[in-house]
């Protein structure tokens, strides 16, 4: 049985999260349905900015706008079973954290927390006030997971992309999602 997730990009720092998060699905579209996605109302310019290209929206994507209600993972009664928010800035994660639903995003994050579905928050914020932290603990009592943008560095990355993939092969995982990546304990050539 193929899945349908939701992935939100915010005005958060870090669309080379979101970038490659893509590019990975892709890569992997056959355990998919459906990929639902939602970007808040500055993560567009953010992605420009950092990234100097657009989004495509190709298979296994369909792109929905951040008031749109209508969408059906708005809904408990929808079957979508994961939400990634990636990157996740605190606003957003502030808004979660205390139920506020003002749009598509934090409303489809509410969703997921009281249906008791998988989602997943990647925050790229350094230093952490007392504020995030508080609210990553609410997020995470209820239910989520709090997964940073922090890069590993077992598998000896040599590119900034590389580094970030380390960051999106974990996401992937969380999110039950089949795919190839470096697994500590391992020798270099087990992990090719």
């Amino acid at each position: 049985m193929n899945r349908k997730i939701v992935i939100a990009v915010t005005g958060a720092s870090g669309s080379i999260y979101a970038s490659i998060l893509f590019q990975k699905i892709r890569e992997i579209k056959k355990q998919l349905d459906e990929v639902a996605v939602v970007f808040s109302s500055n993560a567009r310019d953010i992605w420009d900015y950092e990234l100097k290209t657009e989004f495509e929206a190709t298979f296994p994507f369909h792109v929905y706008e951040k008031d749109d209600f209508y969408a059906p993972f708005a809904s408990g009664s929808s079957d979508f079973d994961t939400m990634i928010i990636c990157p996740c800035s605190m606003g957003n994660l502030g808004r979660i954290a205390n139920g506020v639903s003002d749009d598509l995003i934090t409303r489809a994050a509410d969703v997921m927390l009281k249906e008791r579905r998988k989602l997943i928050l990647v925050p790229r914020e350094t230093p952490l006030s007392l504020i995030h932290i508080e609210n990553m603990k609410k997020v995470t009592l209820a239910g989520g997971i709090i997964c940073p943008a922090i890069p590993s560095f077992y598998s000896k990355p040599k590119t900034i992309e590389q580094a970030v993939e380390t960051v999106v092969e974990r996401i992937l995982n969380l999110s039950g999602l089949k795919i190839e990546s470096y697994q500590w304990g391992k020798s270099d050539s087990e992990n090719l």
